[in-house]
């Protein structure tokens, strides 16, 4: 179980330099592990989203079997089994003619009850009820109606933007995009990233100093691989 100073060093950077230090790690290939463009931020000037995936298969479009659907409670039964903070995670089964995953009624139940966030390849309403939760959710767009909306298989593994996600998988998001972060390294990228981003820097405050010539700013960018290197093998022999 990580600390929750872990989770809060996570939220403190963007997915992205989250994503460039994970690659650091060589752990996995640098073109998997993250959702495609089509999960996007509803609300993306919202903080980063850290927490674990508790997963869910949904319909929408056809009529729900009362003796093999669920609803939102049942998996709020299921976030005691995280180590902690909840991230709903909802694959739509009824890609094809989909309503509404999720909206204002959904999110306030999740929250009241711990969840950090929401995640689904379908879309979701109630964006004007849900913007005042301050709570992130990622989806591919907004419907009005939510047709015959229903949870089925609660806690199995999932399919969701060209990534598989299972239960209790750490995820990260913002504006830039939802990555699981293997739990393995997770303590040791919260504490890589601020080493990450003062290496970027170098060449951001050179490019906005007004003063950077073509020879200073790729003096910069190899200074910036210099140390992201070092950096990166520290912590593949750490």
């Amino acid at each position: 179980m990580l600390q929750n100073n872990v989770l809060d060093k996570l939220r403190e950077y963007d997915s992205a330099t989250i994503c460039n230090v994970i690659e650091l790690f060589e752990l996995r290939p640098r073109n998997r592990g993250f959702m495609t463009r089509e999960i996007k931020a509803a609300f993306p000037l919202l903080p980063p989203m850290v927490g674990y995936a508790s997963t869910a298969t949904c319909r929408t479009f056809v009529e729900p079997n009362p003796q093999c659907s669920a609803a939102a409670p049942d998996l709020i039964d299921r976030f005691g089994e995280l180590p902690g903070p909840a991230v709903a995670v909802l694959q739509n089964l009824d890609a094809s003619g989909s309503a509404a995953v999720f909206g204002d009624v959904m999110c306030n139940s999740f929250q009241a009850f711990g969840a950090v966030g929401l995640v689904t390849d379908g879309p979701g309403r109630d964006f004007a009820g849900i913007a005042p939760l301050n709570m992130p959710v990622f989806c591919d767009g907004l419907v009005a109606s939510h047709g015959y909306n229903h949870l089925l298989d609660l806690h199995v593994p999932l399919q969701i933007g060209g990534l598989s996600v299972y239960p209790g998988d750490l995820l990260h998001g913002d504006a830039n995009g939802v990555t699981t972060i293997p739990v393995e390294i997770a303590a040791d990228l919260a504490d890589a990233c601020a080493e990450f981003a003062a290496a970027e820097q170098i060449i951001i405050d050179l490019a906005q100093s007004g003063q950077a010539s073509a020879a200073s700013l790729r003096d910069a960018y190899g200074e910036k691989a210099r140390r992201v290197a070092e950096l990166g093998a520290r912590l593949r022999k750490s």
